[in-house]
């Protein structure tokens, strides 16, 4: 294994070069026929279903087998692979995460997560509470996760997501049901060697005719977790339930319309545990209390694919989320009063949001040209809560968000090699502050946010291709940056919208038979540059509004996505380094990752049914303007076996074993708060029956 290890300089070069040559026993195995890579995936979530390949926007697509695979516990377990993304904040504390894409999103930066659109089964999620994370559900509610990077996401999502698009997809009743079966039970068990922690999940799904329903309920407790000298990082002991309905109804002349409704929630109840769920120093600054938290997500959706019109293909969806904590007993709750220590008074804060989704795709192909346009409204309305027994929260005010937004986006793509995709997002936005933020000053605020983007991508040959896209996104501040007030530092109505104007260009390759017949290998490259305007961010001074505008600021890089697969072997590599300036002060922005690369090993034996790899993660060190995020360099390896025999008494078991953090080392991701957890063996063990 030494001989594939990459040194931590020139990051790029030798893990690519790795990849390679860690590669080259597959000249001697024989090949199946086909292949399948992550760049081979389908997406969904950029307008009509492409593969990844040729998707002229930076996207990942995690499937079952990946989540099955990386057994993850919160958001920064499942990233690991892919490029340009990660969590910030807390390193274990599944509450205490947001999500980073190509530095934008931080725990403590307030709206992080409108930067960064969040959805689930198409329902916006949005959750920003003082030293809390960002999102709650728990992973084994979702089959698919699919990751779109960069401002162009923003027609069909939002004006304003710079970083991008994260959007989960739960189980369905299909997943588990083959042609012919009418009733499907599956049971998974898991362990966690590290915390000690365990799962235990139960699936029921069934199919009888045109309707098909499916029921899911999960649960994990755990203790304490170490990082690898054996220290404590405090807060991470846990525990939770989540569950899942969903049925669908499929009716029509041809089966063509259809009826789902999907109904999850994850509630998870942490005794005596940190309040400052995002970790650091403020951990023990305040203290512990109970904290609860409730995720909740409902979705109705309704699809009329009109087989006989090719300008009709109808989806209208109506939706709701309750993203909700609740915190109690508080440890130095003797300190609880009016102003910055209110914060640890009892008290509740909720964000509920109902929106209705009307979208149309329309087919307008013709001669060698296909052509699709996609054309919708958007109405949501956001409520915000937050009371503690002193009242409200000056600085977590509540109020009223309503939005409208109108999109349109076309995808012209000619004899299968030219692809173009114009689109443009208009959002019309009121926010209306509560009563105790117009006592302070705050009013009715309306704005306009408008997004364009032009996307292109050009197949030169079978094997190459080149894309590129400019866009321009627009964000309105949201109900905490106008209307947050304490003390002298009243509530900031003068707020300009955040303005991005954005350029990506990258290539892609893919070829099989490279080194033995039936093999593959595919790569994608994208260089990016942002430039951002009227950045919102806190201004603690006294006297002044409390938010300001950074006017000027760079954000640019590049990304890699890689992999290669054989009968016998695969590997795979996953490439990021983001740079960033304030251009008033010529620092690197707080919210930056270090560079790293992510190097994926394999080796499969078909006969057995058996997969075993290895895992590399290297990250290099970094400065940024704040002392908090920046950080030394590591690496880490992980080690993983999956097996899922099909004959005898064991046939239908999946066993999933991963050793993460082997050589036990004791780091910090630079965007977290505390040290990463130490060495943790994962087991899971599932059985399906079906009948």
């Amino acid at each position: 294994m030494s001989a594939c290890r990459p040194a931590r300089s020139g990051l790029f070069t030798t893990a690519a070069t790795a990849l390679v040559l860690c590669s080259q026993p597959a000249l001697a195995q024989e090949q199946g026929e086909g292949f399948f890579t992550m760049l081979g995936r389908i997406i969904l979530g950029s307008g009509t279903a492409k593969v990844a390949i040729d998707t002229p926007q930076a996207v990942t697509a995690l499937e079952q087998e990946d989540l099955d695979q990386l057994q993850p516990s919160n958001i920064s377990d499942l990233l690991k692979t892919v490029p340009g993304v990660q969590a910030a904040g807390a390193s274990a504390r599944a509450l205490g995460m947001a999500f980073n894409i190509r530095g934008i999103g931080n725990t403590e930066q307030n709206a992080s997560e409108e930067r960064i659109k969040v959805v689930v089964d198409g329902a916006p999620k949005f959750f920003e509470r003082y030293r809390m994370g960002s999102f709650f559900g728990d992973l084994d509610l979702y089959k698919r996760v699919e990751i779109l990077r960069g401002p162009a996401s923003s027609t069909l999502y939002g004006s304003g997501a710079i970083g991008g698009v994260v959007a989960f997809t739960t189980k369905e009743a299909s997943d588990f049901l083959g042609e012919g079966d009418g009733a499907s039970l599956r049971v998974k068990l898991g362990y966690d060697s590290n915390g000690e922690s365990d799962k235990e999940g139960v699936i029921y799904a069934t199919r009888k005719g045109n309707v098909e329903f499916l029921a899911a309920l999960n649960r994990s407790s755990g203790g304490i977790m170490q990082d690898g000298s054996g220290t404590d990082i405090l807060g991470t002991e846990h525990s939770s339930w989540s569950g899942l309905v969903k049925g669908k109804l499929t009716f029509g002349n041809d089966n063509d319309q259809s009826l789902t409704l999907a109904l999850s929630r994850t509630d998870s109840d942490l005794d005596d545990t940190q309040v400052a769920q995002t970790g650091g120093s403020a951990a023990s600054f305040f203290g512990t209390a109970d904290v609860h938290a409730i995720d909740d997500t409902v979705t109705l959706t309704y699809n009329n694919a009109f087989p006989d019109s090719p300008f009709l293909n109808l989806t209208v969806q109506l939706s709701y989320t309750d993203t909700a904590t609740r915190l109690r007993n508080f440890s130095l709750g003797a300190m609880c009063a009016p102003g910055t220590f209110q914060i640890l008074c009892d008290n509740d804060a909720a964000y509920t949001t109902t929106t209705l989704k009307v979208e149309n795709v329309a087919d307008l192909s013709t001669g060698a040209w296909e052509n699709y346009l996609t054309f919708g409204v958007q109405l949501s309305e956001q409520e915000r809560t937050a009371t503690s027994t002193l009242g409200d929260l000056s600085f977590h005010p509540q109020g009223t968000d309503r939005k409208l937004g109108l999109y349109v986006q076309g995808e012209f793509t000619l004899n299968e090699k030219l692809t173009i995709i114009p689109g443009l997002r208009v959002d019309f936005g009121d926010r209306t502050p509560s009563a105790a933020s117009v006592a302070a000053g705050a009013t009715a605020t309306e704005d306009t946010a408008i997004s364009p983007k032009l996307a292109v991508l050009y197949k030169l040959t079978d094997n190459w291709g080149l894309f590129g896209s400019v866009a321009r996104t627009e964000r309105m501040p949201t109900l905490d940056e106008l209307y947050s007030f304490d003390g002298d530092e009243p509530p900031s109505l003068n707020l300009d919208k955040e303005e991005a104007d954005s350029i990506e260009l990258g290539f892609t390759f893919q070829k099989g038979d490279v080194l033995s017949p039936g093999d593959s290998l595919q790569f994608k490259a994208t260089a990016f540059h942002n430039d951002l305007s009227n950045l919102i961010a806190r201004d603690s001074t006294a006297g002044t509004p409390y938010y300001r505008n950074i006017r000027d600021a760079e954000i640019w890089g590049a990304e890699l996505e890689a992999a290669y697969d054989a009968e016998r072997w695969f590997g795979s590599l996953a490439w990021s380094h983001v740079k960033s300036k304030d251009l008033s002060t010529g620092l690197t922005l707080a919210d930056t990752p270090a560079e790293n690369v992510a190097l994926t090993l394999g080796a499969k034996f078909p006969d057995q049914n058996l997969t075993l790899g290895w895992r590399a993660a290297y990250f290099d060190k970094i400065t940024t303007s704040s002392a908090t995020t920046s950080g030394e360099a590591y690496d880490t390896h992980d080690l993983f076996v999956a097996w899922k025999p099909d004959q005898g008494a064991l046939a239908g078991i999946e066993v999933n074993f991963a050793i993460e953090n082997v050589f036990d080392k004791t780091y910090r991701n630079n965007l977290a708060l505390d040290n990463a957890t130490g060495r943790n063996a994962k087991l899971t063990i599932s059985k399906g029956f079906t009948w």
